[in-house]
């Protein structure tokens, strides 16, 4: 059985279910422009790449600009505590693996990942958050995922990309370590190839038992 010390978990749609707040701002920002508010599931399907592309894949090409992106940036700050919520089991596993090395990768703003982690009751449980402005690169460019294996220290046979969505994994693999894709969260795997695949979060305590144990 794989051995791994070093988990490495995205953030929106993996550890925390933040689509309501994101379409409450995506919404916001639409009604300052007189446009229609967008369903939730529509939202949901343009998260994961961060807030420019899902701003982007929300708004009328011909409208989007750095002023709107910082406005809705501005909301979201406002807006992400209201609804989001650590998705049920993940705790669990997360305390049972406080001895590992775990951290966040993920393409949200730093700030506003520090932020949202720390009002969630996790932040304590990571050892290294990497947002938006980390790196020279996002996901699904593996060099967050490399960047993060050099400042653990950890070893990329013994580490695991945790995320709902194919940028994770395609970040995970060009960095050679092993994949989970987490069919709970808001994106697919886009065909991309994995390692593992987690029904729910209580799944990963099966996958993974913490060192020592056995599923």
């Amino acid at each position: 059985m794989m051995s791994f010390d070093t988990y490495l978990f995205d953030l929106d749609g993996t550890l925390a279910d933040t689509v309501e707040d994101l379409t409450t701002c995506v919404n916001l920002l639409r009604g300052e422009l007189g446009l229609k508010p967008m369903g939730t599931e529509d939202v949901r399907v343009r998260v994961g790449d961060g807030a420019r592309m899902l701003l982007q894949r929300s708004l009328p090409e011909d409208l989007f600009d750095e002023e709107l992106l910082e406005r809705f940036l501005i909301l979201y700050e406002e807006h992400q505590y209201d609804q989001t919520r650590i998705y049920p089991g993940m705790a669990d596993f997360l305390e049972a693996h406080k001895d590992d090395k775990l951290a966040v990768i993920t393409n949200k703003p730093l700030r506003l990942s520090r932020l949202l982690l720390k009002e969630l009751g996790i932040a304590h449980h990571f050892s290294l958050l990497l947002g938006a402005e980390s790196c020279a690169t996002r996901k699904p460019d593996p060099g967050p995922v490399r960047e993060a294996l050099r400042l653990l220290g950890s070893a990329p046979e013994r580490a695991v990309m945790i995320g709902d969505h194919h940028t994770d994994l395609k970040a995970g693999h060009g960095a050679g370590i092993k994949t989970c894709f987490c069919a709970w969260g808001f994106g697919n795997d886009g065909g991309q190839p994995h390692d593992f695949r987690a029904a729910t979060p209580a799944d990963l305590l099966r996958l993974f038992p913490p060192t020592g144990k056995t599923s």
